[in-house]
């Protein structure tokens, strides 16, 4: 058999493995496929072609750019993924392994594209939060915007998920405007460099976007600077090693990471075994125990239960462990495959030992072999559950994680006994509930909340739908305090802003809107030549600015909307009941009569690019407006955001100020116009 040759893709070009690299060994059979890394790659020329090569051609590119480019990316993934099947068997991985690892991958990119485009401004600088006023009259503002850091990002990745793991971090770094170089762990790194190849001879990326090191890291973290950052999956130890690193602590390089957590899941005290939330419960523990043969950073290591249902838990999730079909992934009916290397199984082994010094085996034996397939040389392990019955007192089933199919049952007194127990953990990427009730979960959010990344529950209700205890999303933040690593990762445009840097901005109006590419009150105004209803997407200018004629509000007018509309709300229709409430004068206009008349004030009535209202923000009610009052409006053109080759969204400034010039109304109007 020809081995692999996984190589690495340094500085545009391809480097095969070195004299010294090292072999992969098949986890199904135990037989070497391929080999990767012994290869002198220099490291500083990685750093300078994505820092010289990758970092300026993305971040001449917008974020709507970007998010076009992931999406094309994704595309290209998914037409390419049986192949990326095909060589991940040999991880020890089932078909619907790699449909949590590639399908999942693919996913993520899709997220993260769809974020980019409808979340993230069509331009190169982001704006984090509202507009500060920081001087009376309005002429001094700050706010907060957020650039691509102009370093480079180093991706160093676990060996379970060698597509996904990869894809969510990269989407993010990339919608950020910030290069990578990716390392995968060793042994799972062929599937890894499969997908890198179909990325780049996509010809999708720009040059020095996305590099990848097959093997080890060399001296790269000592030559990373205050622009980088590492973000790391993997264990505590390697992420303490990574991170004590004296050129990461020098340089204040970032440092992101997601480590071993000792996940939980707690059994509502409002479940038993005649509701459907049991079975949930146990069909949960079940998938976590056996998907990707428990090698999951996010598996559940402790299962939580109430004290009279522990045995009940342990009968149940015993006979569903018994049909599940353990073997070579390739063969049909297999449901749980082998681990990713032999080194590992060991390591399971050795970790689920320490962990039967204080608990007792209840289910699996580490010695059984039958297995479907000719799989004897493989890394395959039943799994084992152990009953902690003394979990206050035990240390170990809090501390040590076995990376494979194991688990730890352990009963608690009350809700806030599991919550103790959970919490133990001291810190964790995720703890699961399963309960009907809103108290039990309020009281673990509140008192597990701090020790967890996410918390998920799950009840009969949303059963159908809920995606799963161990199933990270790209909108949602992934990560965890304490053991967990501290760090996040994904969480939407969150995960985006960590390869970003927020900079306080101060100055005047005119000074954000050119930074900001966004309108801020007080900015200049300008006039256009027409009105900005005749004009098209491309033509608007942010600031262009319409002030209308004045309007005055009749009571026959207040009192024909109200019947009209039949909002005879008593502000509107009785004088005397409306001056004993502190709010109004007397008898007042509609906010949305108001809002109507507005629009009869700027609209333009003829066909025209203005092709659709979509919408209204942020809508806000000052002063009340009286039968005898005027009002006037002043329309800005705040933002443009490209939609499609054919349109575009204009996200307009709306004011109303009454016959004394005082503020009445205040939105912000959305509208597609075509290009």
């Amino acid at each position: 058999m020809t081995l692999m040759k996984v190589s690495s893709f340094a500085a545009g070009q391809w480097i095969a493995p070195g004299a010294n690299a090292r072999p992969i060994a098949s986890a199904i059979t135990g037989l070497p496929l391929a080999e990767a890394g012994g290869a002198d790659l220099d490291m500083q020329a990685m750093i300078d072609y994505a820092r010289d090569k990758g970092g300026p051609a993305l971040r001449e590119m917008g974020f709507h750019d970007r998010a076009k480019m992931l999406k094309a990316l994704a595309l290209h993934l998914g037409s390419h993924k049986q192949e990326l099947y095909d060589l991940s068997f040999d991880t020890g991985a089932t078909q619907s392994d790699h449909m949590i690892d590639i399908d999942g991958g693919v996913g993520t990119m899709f997220v993260f594209a769809s974020k980019g485009r409808r979340e993230m401004p069509d331009g190169k600088v982001y704006i984090d939060g509202e507009i500060e006023q920081l001087s009376r009259n309005g002429t001094f503002l700050g706010m907060h915007i957020a650039t691509p850091l102009q370093g480079v990002a180093v991706h160093i990745n676990a060996f379970n998920f060698p597509v996904w793991g990869m894809l969510e971090k990269l989407a993010p770094t990339l919608l950020a405007g910030v290069p990578a170089i990716v390392k995968p762990a060793t042994a799972t790194s062929y599937v890894t460099e499969a997908a890198v190849r179909i990325m780049l001879d996509s010809g999708i990326l720009p040059e020095g976007a996305l590099q990848l090191i097959s093997g080890g890291t060399g001296d790269l973290l000592d030559r990373l600077g205050p622009q980088d950052i590492v973000s790391f999956t993997g264990s505590a130890q390697t992420a303490s090693m990574l991170r004590s690193n004296p050129n990461i602590l020098k340089n204040s390089v970032r440092f992101v990471a997601e480590q071993d957590s000792l996940n939980a899941s707690i059994l509502g005290p409002d479940v038993t075994p005649d509701t459907p939330e049991f079975d949930l419960f146990i069909k949960e523990v079940h998938r976590e125990m056996t998907t990707k043969a428990g090698q999951k950073c996010t598996a559940i290591r402790r299962i939580i239960a109430p004290e009279a249902q522990v045995q009940n838990v342990i009968e149940a999730l015993s006979a569903r462990l018994d049909k599940t079909v353990i073997g070579d992934p390739r063969a049909e009916g297999v449901r749980m495959g082998a681990l990713v290397s032999a080194s590992q199984k060991a390591d399971v082994l050795e970790k689920a030992a320490a962990i039967g010094s204080e608990s007792k085996l209840v289910y699996g034996n580490p010695d059984d072999s039958d297995f479907a397939g000719d799989v004897d040389a493989g890394a395959f392990l039943k799994p084992m559950l152990f009953h902690c019955e003394n979990p206050d007192t035990a240390t170990i089933v809090h501390e040590c994680e076995a990376f494979g199919p194991v688990s730890t049952i352990m009963g608690y007194r009350d809700i806030a006994h599991a919550i103790e127990l959970a919490n133990k953990g001291e810190g964790s990427l995720v703890a699961s509930v399963i309960t009907g009730s809103g108290d039990v979960a309020r009281e673990v959010a509140m008192g597990a909340g701090a020790f967890h990344g996410r918390l998920y529950f799950n009840n009969a209700t949303s059963m159908k739908e809920a995606t799963g205890h161990g199933s990270p999303l790209p909108h949602m933040v992934h990560g965890g305090p304490g053991r967990a690593g501290g760090g996040e990762e994904m969480g939407g445009v969150r995960g985006v802003l960590h390869y970003m840097q927020r900079t306080a901005i101060q100055g005047s109006p005119d000074i954000l809107t050119a930074i900001g590419n966004r309108w801020v009150p007080g900015a200049t105004e300008i006039e256009g030549p027409a009105h900005p209803f005749t004009r098209k997407y491309g033509e608007l200018s942010i600031g262009e600015t319409l002030h209308t004629k004045s309007r005055e509000i009749s009571l026959e007018e207040i009192e024909t909307f109200a019947h009209f509309t039949g909002d005879t709300f008593y502000a509107h229709m009785d004088d005397a009941a409306a001056k004993r409430n502190p709010f109004f004068p007397g008898r007042v206009a509609h906010g949305y009569l108001l809002i109507s008349f507005a629009a009869g004030l700027f609209v333009s009535p003829d066909e025209g690019p203005v092709l659709a209202n979509t919408g209204l923000d942020n809508l806000r009610f000052m002063k009340p407006v009286e039968a005898g009052d005027s009002i006037s409006v002043r329309l800005t053109v705040k933002a443009k955001t490209r939609r499609t080759d054919d349109y575009g969204e204009v996200r307009w400034h709306v004011t109303l100020t009454n016959q004394n010039s005082e503020l009445v109304a205040e939105y912000e109007l959305l509208t597609m116009n075509a290009y």
